[in-house]
C-alpha cells in the first residue's frame, strides 16, 4: 500500500509518500524538505503567528499536488514540538483543515519519540539495540530499545531554534552565549541519567544530522544516499562545532545551499550534538533520513493489518 506523512516540526515540514509491502519494508515514493519555520517565537510567546502559519499551509498546499500524482490510501498530518507548545494550535488546526481538508494530529512528546525510534531503526538492518536521538528545532528526543520495544524514552526541551533564540543575541554567538547553551543542554541532558546506553549503537535522525552528514563529505546539494547510514564520530561533529560556531550565518550559508533555511540555527544543532555524544559516551553516530514520517507509515500499517484492512 502506499501512505503519506507530513511531519510539521518548529523549522521544517517534511513530507514521504512511501510504499509499504507485506513485510513492512518502506520504499520512499516522495521525499519532501521545505522549511517555514513555524516554530519562530513560540518559545518566547507560546503562540503561532499568522504569517508562519500561512507558510506552513502554503507548503501543505504544494504537498497536496504531489501526493495527487501517486495513488495513496491515506494521508497523515502530525505537529511536534512548536504545535504542541502553543496556546493556539487550534487555529493552525482549522487552517490546515480549511486548505487542505486534512486533520492535525498534534503527537505528544512520548509519541514522537516512540515512532521517531521506529522510523529510525527500520533503516538500520543491524540495530538489534539502538539509541536513537532526534535534535528538532524545539525539542530532541532520546529513545533506547531494541529492534521492536521502547525501553526507555524522554522528549526534551532543547532544539536548534529554542536554543538560538534564548541564549544567541549575536551572529556568530559570543563566548558566554554559547556557554549559558551549553550549561542549560547539560541540565537537559541529566534528564536521562539513569538510561541504559551499554552495548546500543547511536542513531541520529531529523535535519541537524543529516546537514552536517552533507557538510562533513563536503556534499553541496542534498543527497538522500549520501546520508542514509553515513558514520559520523564525535571527533567530526566537534570539528564541525568548532568551525561553525566561529561563523556568522551567511558564510555558514556559503558553505553549502543545504543550509538554506537552517544556517542561523545550525551552531545550536551541532552544539546539543557535541554535548550529546559526549555525555552519552557514545564515539560514533549513524545518520539515518528516517525518523517520524517513517514510523507513522509502520504505525497505519500495522493499524491495518490489525483491523483487517481499515484503521
Amino acid at each position: 500500500m502506499n501512505l503519506a506523512t507530513i511531519d510539521i516540526g518548529t523549522n521544517t515540514v517534511l513530507l514521504l509518500v512511501a510504499s509499504i509491502d507485506d513485510a513492512g519494508g518502506i520504499s520512499p515514493l516522495i521525499y519532501e524538505q521545505r522549511i517555514p519555520r513555524l516554530g519562530k517565537g513560540v518559545d518566547a510567546s507560546r503562540r503561532l503567528q499568522p504569517e508562519a502559519m500561512e507558510r506552513v499551509v502554503a507548503v501543505l498546499q504544494e504537498y497536496r499536488k504531489l501526493i495527487a500524482t501517486l495513488p495513496v490510501e491515506d494521508v497523515i498530518v502530525c505537529g511536534t514540538s512548536a504545535v504542541r507548545d502553543a496556546a493556539n494550535r487550534d487555529e493552525l488546526s482549522a487552517r490546515i483543515k480549511a486548505h487542505t481538508d486534512w486533520n492535525l494530529e498534534v503527537l505528544s512528546g512520548e509519541n514522537e519519540a516512540l515512532w521517531t525510534y521506529r522510523g529510525a531503526v527500520s533503516g538500520v538492518p543491524d540495530a538489534d539495540r539502538a539509541t536513537v536521538i532526534d535534535i528538532g528545532g524545539g525539542s530532541t528526543e532520546i529513545i533506547v530499545g531494541n529492534r521492536r520495544t521502547i525501553k526507555q524514552k524522554i522528549s526534551l526541551d532543547i532544539g536548534s531554534v529554542r536554543l538560538t533564540e534564548r541564549f544567541f543575541r549575536h551572529d556568530p554567538p559570543t563566548h558566554p552565549e554559547l556557554e549559558t547553551a551549553i550549561d542549560m543542554v547539560e541540565d537537559e541532558i541529566a534528564r536521562a541519567g539513569r538510561f541504559e546506553f551499554a552495548g546500543s549503537r547511536l542513531i541520529g535522525v531529523a535535519g541537524t544530522a543529516t546537514s552536517l552528514a552533507l557538510l562533513a563529505q563536503g556534499i553541496q546539494k542534498f543527497d538522500l544516499h549520501a546520508v542514509t547510514n553515513y558514520r559520523m564520530t564525535a571527533d567530526s561533529v566537534t570539528y564541525l562545532f568548532r568551525t561553525l560556531r566561529g561563523m556568522p550565518s551567511g558564510m555558514i550559508l556559503d558553505q553549502s545551499p543545504v543550509m538554506a533555511g537552517r544556517a542561523d540555527v545550525i551552531v545550536a544543532g551541532c552544539l546539543i550534538l557535541r554535548e550529546m555524544m559526549e555525555h552519552l559516551r557514545f564515539d560514533e553516530m549513524i545518520v539515518s533520513e528516517r525518523g517520524v514520517r517513517y514510523g507513522l507509515v509502520l504505525r497505519e500499517w500495522e493499524r491495518r493489518r490489525i483491523g483487517g484492512g481499515t484503521v
